[in-house]
């Protein structure tokens, strides 16, 4: 058995079959470690319908960001790129249990690394119309490390990865292409930074888990070439005092409704 087996075969073992979108799709994840969530779904609601149709996943985990934009947008040609053999295997296996193959492919390549970019077909410079990215959210040697590696590999990225990162998705975006990035809500000033110069008029959504608190993440879209000044939005309250889904977000969590940037706080 070749190394390149072994590895997808430790891939399928030890994985959940859950459920997103309300059941629009099923996602084998692994049990333990690196496990997709509500960043997955807020970021891949955050696609634009009139935005093109060419659209790339960065960094895809197992495949929902993806997989979730092919299933809400049918005109859709989706590219995920993911590094990790193990879950690269797993986004394989869902691609084709969602029966969503003839217009979703993933890509392995590990976009802080250049030379693995250059010979990856599918990943030709500015040809996407939106690039989506959940970067890992801490820096390798700040903080206690997971210690299971895949969970590690997601969660923390060298320091200047994320860089690099939006170098990459700056590349792959065509010109007056979007680029969409879920993080940290601390993490706004190094996002910014990275957009700088690449990309401009950045909508800024803040991301609150309760009305009163403080916004645990934001997502950020800024379009290639562009100049405009950034816009902070009101921001999206995702939970009610009794932790269930204030509407807006039960309409993008559970039944695949759209979040616009332009009125993330309608009825929320």
């Amino acid at each position: 058995m070749t190394d390149a087996t072994t590895a997808q075969a430790a891939a399928c073992d030890a994985v959940t079959d859950d459920a997103f979108l309300g059941g629009a799709i099923n996602i084998l994840q692994p049990r333990t470690g690196y496990r997709a969530g509500l960043d997955s779904v807020l970021l891949a609601a955050s696609a634009a319908a009139g935005g093109g149709a060419a659209v790339l996943d960065v960094g895809a985990g197992v495949g929902v960001v993806g997989l979730a934009v092919a299933w809400r947008l049918p005109h859709a040609r989706v590219r995920m790129v993911e590094r990790d053999v193990r879950l690269a295997a797993l986004a394989r296996r869902n691609i084709e249990r969602n029966n969503l193959a003839g217009r979703v492919h993933l890509i392995e390549a590990d976009v802080a690394r250049p030379a693995s970019i250059a010979v990856a077909p599918g990943l030709e410079a500015e040809s996407f119309d939106q690039v989506l990215a959940n970067p890992p959210f801490h820096v390798e040697g700040r903080g206690t490390a997971a210690s299971d590696p895949i969970k590690a590999g997601a969660n923390a990225m060298p320091d200047g990865d994320l860089e690099r990162w939006v170098r990459f998705m700056a590349r792959m975006a065509r010109p007056g292409g979007s680029a969409t990035v879920i993080h940290r809500a601390d993490a706004l000033q190094a996002i910014l930074g990275a957009l700088a110069g690449r990309f401009g008029g950045a909508l800024v959504l803040p991301i609150h888990p309760r009305e009163g608190e403080p916004a645990s993440r934001v997502l950020v879209r800024a379009i290639k070439g562009n100049r405009a000044a950034l816009q902070l939005l009101p921001g999206l309250v995702l939970h009610n005092a009794d932790h269930s889904f204030r509407p807006l977000a039960e309409a993008v969590l559970r039944h695949g409704a759209a979040l616009s940037l332009g009125n993330a706080s309608a009825g929320s």
